[in-house]
């Protein structure tokens, strides 16, 4: 614990050289521009409170009181607008500081001059804790995935509060250093209206990027420009105690097995965590759990809906279980959403009918079993033997037939007989160097560069440096969002691809039946290369899921693939290839 405890220090310490920060660091030196000495510690403590009782404790409350958590970043954002509008006005600035004083003065919290120094500082920071989203490492990321699973203990309380403690103290020096360069200065003393009215732009414009979710594009753009950072934290707190004493915080032990070793289809072996917080058992009627399993030999499938990579895993997966359910085999497909529509148990039902699913599936909307299992990949196996002990696990596609061998040697060693025939079904897995899983919401835009931005408004990015081939642009109006990228009018995608296949996730919007015209190199896209979900060059967005737009039969080469919105309000979330 005492480990824990002297890295997050450390790692709140450094955070004041974290690109997530820079872009609150004008914030707190305009605000250090008016107000009393005290001004400094009241936004270092409103920061550090706001940041961590939102932290420990958000998950709690939204359970008690259902509400839209986005409702205190807007909340933030228009305390911020306004503290700016104040620097930039003198007399609201000055009608601002008689009303915290008046306000100081009937709670009994000091006299005025502390009243308009720490008050006011404490109401900034109280905002900008809300607002702001760390850089986080292994050690934050853990205090954030318990608090999201209500799994808070006092000693996920002390590393949180320590870690804060570090982000503190050099925030506290930065805001000093501020308002005594500010107060002191003979030089800036001539200038110092001047100076709050930029300083109070720059915190409307800080204002505007938070409400419009910029603020996260910049920090993503930061994290490009400096990488060094996110790699620095993560090797700080990636070293083998930390790691040790984190997973004794998550509760997950490591055990021994005298099978271990003895397989070469064998790659793990510690005890399988427990099924949490999940929203909704489906293909069941109870709630399951690895303690009522054990005796059968369980494969957990981690996947989602529209993830390309999860599709063509599912014929496998649902072979293996129709093959060997009757045997003591069972598969326990955890989906976890990528996209905000997938939380929507119809949504869920609908892929269950369309992919034969038959084995029991848990909602995992929270993430909560995704992080229990320490998992990071779409899909992912965890394959579980009759003792409740992982033995192999494998990301991502491929090597069916040494899964399936595994399966069949667990349920040897359970007792059970099986024929040793193995399935033949193609593996689907491209062979080829296809162009990358692309997202076109902001949030995970940012290992994208613009490479330029037309006069009618289009902006083009760049995916891969290294080829020039490998680029999309967005024509006409859209609205970026985090998630997705939403056409407005005369809406247009132009890719330039290189893959045999290409998939498109799209929902429909207000329109149940939105139209995308789909061209390939510069004309309607033939029938005999169109995907499945094209008719006569038209994709018709009824559904919330992942689309077919071309199919070249397994040739794979580049193409320039265009796309026409022809219906305002159609979402469009990321394209894959196959």
């Amino acid at each position: 614990m005492g480990i824990l405890l002297i890295f997050a220090f450390i790692s709140g310490l450094v955070t004041i050289f974290a690109p997530c920060i820079w872009p609150l660091l004008p914030i707190i030196l305009s605000s250090t521009t008016t107000g009393g000495h005290r001004k400094p510690l009241g936004i270092t403590l409103g920061i550090m409170l706001s940041f961590g009782i939102l932290t420990l404790t958000i998950s709690y409350i939204v359970r008690i009181i259902p509400f839209d958590p986005n409702v205190l970043r807007y909340v933030a954002v228009v305390v911020i607008g306004f503290l700016g509008l104040a620097l930039i006005i003198p007399k609201l600035s000055g009608m601002l500081e008689t009303y915290v004083s008046r306000l100081s003065g009937k709670l009994n919290v000091g006299n005025q001059t502390q009243s308009t120094g720490f008050q006011a500082g404490f109401i900034t920071g109280l905002a900008l804790g809300v607002v702001w989203t760390p850089c986080a490492g292994p050690i934050l990321a853990t205090i954030a995935t318990l608090a999201a699973t209500q799994a808070v203990s006092l000693n996920v309380i002390l590393i949180t509060l320590t870690y804060i403690l570090g982000v503190g103290i050099p925030l506290f020096i930065f805001a000093t250093a501020g308002s005594t360069l500010f107060t002191k200065s003979r030089f800036l003393s001539k200038y110092t209206g001047r100076i709050q009215q930029v300083f109070g732009v720059i915190m409307i414009l800080t204002a505007l990027s938070i409400a419009t979710n910029y603020d996260k594009v910049l920090q993503a753009k930061l994290l490009d420009i400096f990488p060094s950072y996110s790699s620095f934290i993560t090797k700080l707190e990636s070293n083998s105690a930390v790691k040790t004493q984190l997973d004794a915080l998550k509760g997950n032990k490591t055990t021994s097995s005298s099978n271990s070793g003895k397989n070469s289809l064998f790659n793990e072996n510690t005890t399988a965590p427990e099924f949490i917080c999940i929203t909704k058992w489906l293909n069941t009627n109870q709630p399951l759990t690895i303690k009522e399993l054990k005796g059968k030999v369980v494969l957990v499938d981690f996947w989602t809906y529209t993830c390309i990579n999860c599709i063509r895993t599912l014929p496998h997966v649902t072979g293996w279980y129709d093959k060997y359910k009757d045997q003591g085999f069972i598969v326990i497909g955890v989906h976890t959403p990528e996209f905000e529509f997938e939380k929507d148990t119809k949504n869920v039902q609908n892929a269950i009918k369309q992919y034969n699913i038959h084995y029991p599936v848990p909602q995992d909307n929270a993430f909560a079993t995704w992080n229990n299992f320490n998992n990071q990949f779409w899909p992912a196996e965890y394959l579980i033997d009759a003792n409740g002990v992982i033995r192999r696990t494998h990301f991502g596609e491929g090597k069916y037939d040494e899964t399936e061998q595994a399966i069949q040697a667990l349920l040897k060693e359970a007792g059970k007989q099986v024929d040793g025939a193995i399935d033949n079904m193609p593996d689907q897995t491209p062979k080829t160097q296809n162009s990358p899983e692309t997202y076109l919401g902001s949030k995970r835009m940012q290992y994208l560069t613009q490479v330029g931005r037309a006069g009618n408004g289009t902006q083009t990015f760049q995916l891969d440096p290294q080829v020039e081939r490998n680029h999309f642009s967005f024509g006409g109006e859209w609205n970026i969002t985090d998630e997705q990228a939403v056409a407005g009018k005369n809406a247009v995608i132009d890719y330039n691809f290189t893959s045999s296949k290409v998939y498109l996730v799209l929902r429909p919007g207000s329109n149940p039946a939105a139209k995308v015209k789909v061209f390939l190199d510069g004309k309607v896209i033939d029938a005999t290369i169109a995907g499945k979900d094209v008719q006569n060059g038209i994709i018709t967005v009824d559904t919330d899921r992942l689309y077919n737009i071309v199919d070249l039969k397994d040739k794979a080469d580049n193409h320039i693939l265009k796309l026409e919105f022809q219906n305002p309000g159609v979402e469009a979330f990321a394209f894959t290839f196959g």
